[in-house]
C-alpha cells in the first residue's frame, strides 16, 4: 500500500485501487494527436479546480500567438457520446445543454479559443487540427491515458482530498505539479522527498469580479458588501463558493446549495424567488458554471438583480514563466507532436 495514502480513509483506498486498476488497463496503445496536448487532471474525484488552470492556460497561448482549443468530454451535456463543436474560437455554436455547463462557461470566458466536446478526446483532436488550432488543452485528462500528451499538469487540494482515482504514485507521471496553497503541509513534504525531481508550485483560486447576468456589465468583486445578499450555486463543493463570497467582504442572508452540474428545472428557479421574496435579497451571486444555466430564464426583475462571481486560479510569477517557456517549445502545426 502506498504510504502516502494512509492520510485518507479505508473507503478512499478502496476507491483509488479500484480506479488505478482501470487506468492501468486502459494505458496500453495510445493515440498521438496531430496537435500538441497540455492535460489539465487531477488525484481527486470532482471539485479539483481544473476548469481555472484549463481557462489560464487557454489564455497564455493566446497571448503567445497560439491557437488553443479545449478538449473536454462535456459531461452530462447532449454531445457528451457523439461530440461536438461548442465554439470555433469565434462563435458559441452551442449552449450548455448539448456540450455541458463547464465547457460552455469556457467558451464565454475565453471566446479566442476552440472548445471541442465528446468522450472520444482524440477524435475531438483531430477535430481542432482540421479547424486550424495548433494546441489541444485536455480537461480533466491525467486518467484519459489513451490520448498521449506533452505535458501533464495535476492540481491536488489535500485538505479536501475526497475519493481518490489511482494513488499517490501516479504523479510519476505528471511533468508539474500545483498544490493548493496552505493545504497540509505534512503530505506535501512526503510527496517532495518520493518525487524529488517533479517541479510542485502553489496556488490559490481568487474572486476575480462581479458580473451582471442580465447585462453582462463587470463590477469590482466587493461592489455587493453591504448588499443582502443570497448565494446560490450548484457545484461539487458549495463551502468553497461561501468562503469566495466571503473574502469579498460580503456576508449572504441565505443560501441555497444544488448537486453539481444542476439543469436548474423551473421548481429550483421558483425556489430562487422564494428565497429572495422571503429574505428582503437585493442580490443574489451564483457561479459562472451555474450561470450559463440562469441567463435568459429567471424573472427580468430578478436577473437585474443577479451577478455572477468570477473566480480565477493565482500562480507565483516563477509558474508563469515555466508555463510561457513549456508552451512556447511545444511544436507548432505541422510539426510532430
Amino acid at each position: 500500500m502506498d504510504v502516502l495514502l494512509r492520510a485518507y480513509s479505508p473507503f478512499s483506498r478502496l476507491i483509488c485501487r479500484a480506479k488505478g486498476a482501470r487506468v492501468k488497463k486502459g494505458s496500453g496503445r495510445q493515440h498521438i494527436s496531430p496537435i500538441p496536448v497540455v492535460s489539465v487532471g487531477s488525484l481527486t474525484m470532482g471539485g479539483s479546480e481544473k476548469t481555472p488552470m484549463v481557462i489560464e492556460i487557454l489564455r497564455l497561448a493566446l497571448d503567445l500567438g497560439r491557437r488553443p482549443a479545449m478538449i473536454t468530454r462535456g459531461y452530462k451535456g447532449d454531445w457528451e457520446k457523439r461530440g461536438g463543436v461548442l465554439s470555433d474560437g469565434r462563435s458559441v455554436l452551442a449552449g450548455w445543454r448539448e456540450g455541458g455547463d463547464e465547457p460552455a462557461m469556457v467558451a464565454r470566458r475565453v471566446p479566442r479559443a476552440g472548445v471541442f466536446v465528446g468522450k472520444h478526446r482524440f477524435l475531438s483532436c483531430l477535430k481542432a487540427d482540421a479547424a486550424g488550432f495548433d494546441l489541444a488543452v485536455l480537461d480533466d485528462g491525467f486518467q484519459h491515458l489513451k490520448l498521449a500528451r506533452n505535458l501533464d499538469i495535476v492540481l491536488h487540494d489535500a485538505d479536501r482530498p475526497g475519493p481518490l482515482r489511482e494513488g499517490f504514485s501516479a504523479l510519476e507521471r505528471a511533468g508539474l505539479l500545483l498544490w493548493k496553497k496552505g493545504a497540509s503541509a505534512a503530505l506535501l513534504g512526503k510527496i517532495r522527498s518520493r518525487f524529488p525531481s517533479l517541479p510542485v508550485f502553489e496556488y490559490e483560486i481568487r474572486p476575480e469580479v462581479l458580473r451582471s447576468l442580465d447585462s453582462d456589465r463587470e463590477f469590482p468583486a466587493d461592489a455587493l458588501r453591504l448588499k443582502r445578499i443570497l448565494a446560490v450555486c450548484g457545484i461539487a463543493r458549495p463551502g468553497r463558493f461561501a468562503a469566495a463570497v466571503r473574502e469579498t467582504g460580503s456576508s449572504p442572508v441565505a443560501s441555497l446549495e444544488f448537486p453539481d452540474h444542476h439543469a436548474y428545472p423551473a421548481r429550483s428557479l421558483d425556489r430562487i424567488s422564494a428565497a429572495v421574496e422571503e429574505h428582503g435579497i437585493e442580490a443574489v451571486v451564483t457561479t459562472a458554471k451555474d450561470a450559463v444555466k440562469l441567463v435568459g430564464r429567471l424573472p427580468a426583475a430578478l436577473a437585474k438583480r443577479t451577478y455572477v462571481l468570477e473566480a480565477g486560479i493565482s500562480l507565483p510569477p516563477e509558474l508563469v514563466s515555466r508555463l510561457r517557456n513549456m508552451i512556447r517549445a511545444l511544436p507548432s502545426r505541422g510539426e510532430r507532436p
